[in-house]
């Protein structure tokens, strides 16, 4: 069975969220600091049997570039020379860190709204699951 990793990247942290080996249930993994994202996804890879990751890719409302759209596209590529044999799938992240102020606040977790951190992770685990649902 083989794992799929949801990434939204960010210029200072970079959420992260890890599917079960079905590929069925997309969960929150954690946050890192965005300087230190390739080492932790090394050691991450060596654990873990991920094949597909899943990169939020920004854009405006109209589908424009954003101010980091162009740091996705190297990450990309990044990724695809590390990891090679993975696949790497840009998937439309807009209004994820809407959604996922939306779900912590529903959770009734309310004061960690604030929590940028839980906002990155709970929205690499939204992207993951709108691939998951094929949206």
């Amino acid at each position: 069975m083989t794992k799929a990793l949801g990434i939204d990247f960010g210029l200072k942290r970079t959420g992260l969220a890890l599917t079960d080996d079905h590929r069925i249930i997309a969960s929150p993994l954690t946050a890192v600091a965005s300087d230190v994202l390739m080492t932790y996804l090394i050691q991450l890879f060596a654990k873990n049997n991920i094949t597909t990751i899943v990169l939020g890719f920004p854009t405006s409302v109209d589908g424009t570039d954003t101010h980091i759209t162009e740091n996705v596209r190297l990450l990309k590529e990044a990724l695809e020379k590390q990891f090679i044999g993975a696949e790497v799938i840009l998937q439309d992240e807009r209004y994820t860190s809407q959604r996922a102020m939306q779900v912590i606040h529903q959770g009734g977790k309310a004061k960690h709204k604030k929590d940028k951190g839980l906002v990155d992770t709970i929205s690499a685990t939204l992207i993951l699951q709108d691939y998951l649902a094929g949206v």
